[in-house]
């Protein structure tokens, strides 16, 4: 065949491509800030080749009504705790909320993927133009904690265990006159 030339090379451009995706990362990387958004965090394996065991996700200031979606096979906790300052929703003041969400339960085995999910109201101030939501990945043996920042101007991509991001798309879309 004239293809195994190319495919071989496909598929060694494949493999190195894929450990680079292997982070524990957001299904949908950006949204409108203002909104209430689905935060789908995608698991794509153990640690080093255990099973997971537990997920939880730390809610960054300024997101709130934060509420998980239940999974089969897993409970869900919810920690709250005062928020650095007061938000506004439907009119009322909101001072405290969600700030960590854990999943126990599966296991879910190292070979498959599986997602987990959150609806959330993201920030509104023209200041923030990412969030991140560091994720504590705990397997039957070894844990692993996907919380690296990248600095400013730094490229993501050469964080080992870059924290999941989400890009907020700062539009006119939302704004409501009276």
């Amino acid at each position: 065949m004239k293809l195994s030339k190319l495919s071989l090379s496909l598929l060694g451009t494949l493999a190195l491509v894929s450990p680079a995706a292997a982070h524990v990362v957001l299904d949908q990387p950006m949204a409108n800030a203002g909104t209430y958004y689905k935060a789908v965090f995608r698991v794509p394996h153990g640690c080093e080749g255990s099973p997971t065991t537990s997920i939880s996700v730390r809610i960054p200031e300024g997101v709130i009504s934060v509420k998980p979606q239940p999974k089969q096979g897993w409970s869900v906790k919810t920690e709250t705790a005062p928020y650095a300052k007061s938000y506004e929703n439907h009119g009322k003041q909101i001072s405290e909320g969600v700030v960590r969400v854990t999943w126990e339960g599966g296991p879910l085995p190292d070979d498959m993927f599986d997602e987990f999910a959150l609806m959330m109201k993201l920030p509104d101030d023209k200041e923030t133009m990412m969030l991140f939501f560091p994720v504590e990945q705990t397997c039957a043996k070894g844990s692993t904690a996907w919380d690296e920042f990248p600095a400013p101007g730094a490229d993501p991509h050469s964080l080992a265990r870059p924290a999941p991001s989400l890009m907020l798309h700062q539009g006119d879309a939302h704004t409501h006159h009276h």
